[in-house]
């Protein structure tokens, strides 16, 4: 029997913020408030925000004082190359030169910011693309000064390049992380984020917004869902929350001036196909609401995606996935020195780690168990021992009592762990011995979960495809919930990962690792 889309009574609905509310015909004389997340998993009226402009003048602030903060770090970097770089200067030129040389990088560093728009609202805050632009921006702009260096001899150049370089860097990463983390307190308190109504088939509407709601950095706040043929005062359930409908698809223009959204998010095809698409698009040109396309492509990250115009029409490319070449060889060359510093760096912990399992109960101190890896071969996985050493035969008897998700075997209270077992699984510190894994070479560094034997003979035909590459001592399930997590979203977690993995994307994925290590959560 299918799920009816839309519950609860068919009540007018207040919405929106201080301009008056319309009832039944979207007209009334109430103040409207907004429409966020209530108790019980259903949504409450609050009194409305400060509003659009308040929002649009506190990032304004936020994006100043961001530029004036790199623009000193840029100063400091160039000042920094300059200190070393001025004996080569001199000899030469005069310092005044010198200095104004500096000026002009100091200022073009400034002024290629600027062009990468590493400052623009929709990347602050959001993914690695924020970062990206920054990088991508410093290394074209000192590639020229490298370039120019050799043509005319400069060898201070490449002093300057080799002190400013990694200082701007760096500088300018964390300038934008401390920035991150005042952004993402603010819209954790449910302040700057973009007002966005949600339009389209109950079923793509429920998608999108799972998807937005379930992000732990918040970027949308949903004000209600329109839906064809619907009525104001209806709910859709989402997950555990009852989403307000605002209005029809007919009124998705009206409605989305009158509740002063900031988007309005397109979540599948629409009554009336593309006409009514860009006919919905001159509409919000007049409320100032900007159009987003939920694109229907799924396990499709962006970096496989271009855009190709062809005599007007906009064709979208999506790359065929890499499962070889000089990609993976960068990322295995990544594996062997990521692993291999880190079993250097982490030896007294290793040690350490060995004595407290050999006393706390008897057995031997690793525990090597056999694991499907890449292709499907068979590879033998080392952790420090966390169970009792008969743990494989007593899981026939805790069968009836598995927690697990799908073909997984889990407990959150498992009888079989050791004492020193639960913390080191709750850190992850267990796990620390298949850094020799990631060097012997059956491993990465980040991958999907790497799976038993039995648990693969369950797979479905489309779960193959997480052995196509390496599996990883960390991943997208690492970061994501672990344990926690339903068989279905793990699998489709480690797909996403299999087809979209890229060295940025690996990088991102070790540091929030390091985050979910000292704020556990789902590990047991």
């Amino acid at each position: 029997m299918a799920e009816a889309p839309i519950t609860g009574p068919r009540r007018p609905l207040l919405y929106g913020t201080a301009r008056p509310a319309l009832a039944g015909s979207l007209a009334g004389e109430h103040p409207v408030p907004s429409v966020s997340p209530g108790p019980r998993g259903t949504f409450r009226l609050v009194p409305p925000p400060a509003g659009r402009k308040a929002s649009a003048d506190w990032i304004a602030v936020h994006i100043n004082l961001l530029r004036a903060a790199d623009s000193v770090l840029i100063a400091g970097a160039v000042a920094l190359g300059y200190h070393f770089a001025s004996p080569g200067l001199l000899s030469r030129t005069s310092t005044a030169a010198g200095i104004m040389a500096s000026m002009g990088l100091a200022l073009a560093w400034m002024a290629a910011l600027e062009i990468y728009k590493t400052r623009d609202p929709k990347v602050l805050g959001v993914g690695a693309d924020e970062y990206k632009r920054v990088v991508t921006a410093t290394f074209r702009l000192f590639g020229l000064i490298a370039i120019a260096s050799v043509v005319f001899s400069i060898q201070s150049g490449a002093t300057m390049f080799a002190v400013s370089l990694p200082v701007g860097i760096v500088s300018l990463t964390a300038n934008r992380w401390f920035f991150r983390r005042r952004l993402a307190a603010e819209k954790a308190k449910g302040r700057h984020l973009s007002r966005a109504i949600v339009v389209g088939e109950p079923e793509d509407v429920r998608y999108v917004v799972h998807q937005i709601e379930k992000k732990s950095g918040p970027v949308y706040k949903i004000l209600g869902v329109c839906l064809p043929g619907s009525r104001r005062g209806a709910r859709l359930r989402v997950d555990e929350q009852l989403v307000p409908v605002l209005s029809s698809t007919d009124d998705i223009a009206r409605t989305a001036r009158l509740a002063e959204a900031d988007a309005v998010i397109v979540a599948g095809p629409l009554p009336g196909g593309n006409k009514f698409i860009r006919e919905l698009g001159w509409k919000l040109e007049e409320c100032s609401a900007e159009m987003v396309l939920a694109a229907t492509l799924t396990n499709v990250a962006g970096p496989r995606i271009h855009w190709r115009p062809v005599e007007g029409l906009p064709l979208m490319h999506v790359d065929i996935p890499q499962y070889s070449g000089g990609k993976h060889v960068l990322k295995r060359v990544m594996d062997v020195a990521l692993a291999g510093t880190a079993i250097i760096a982490l030896s007294p912990l290793l040690l350490l780690l060995a004595v407290i399992v050999r006393l706390d109960s008897p057995g031997p101190i690793l525990f090597r168990q056999d694991r499907v890896g890449k292709g499907g071969q068979t590879f033998g996985m080392y952790k420090f021992r966390s169970m009792v050493v008969d743990a494989e035969a007593r899981q026939t008897v805790l069968h009836e009592t598995n927690e697990g998700a799908g073909v997984l075997f889990k407990m959150r209270n498992d009888p079989r762990v050791t004492r020193c077992g639960r913390w080191m699984r709750k850190y992850s510190l267990d796990e620390l011995p298949q850094l020799w894994n990631v060097v012997l070479g059956d491993m990465s560094m980040v991958g999907p979960r790497p799976p038993l034997a039995r648990e693969v003979s369950g797979y479905e035909r489309h779960t193959h495809r997480r052995l196509l590459i390496k599996p990883g001592l960390t991943g997208l399930w690492q970061i994501n919930g672990r344990s926690d997590l339903s068989w279905d979203e793990a699998v489709r977690l480690d797909l996403y990962y299999v087809e979209n993995w890229s060295i940025p994307g690996d990088l991102l994925i070790l540091w929030r690792t390091f985050r979910a290590v000292i704020q556990p959560s789902g590990a047991y």
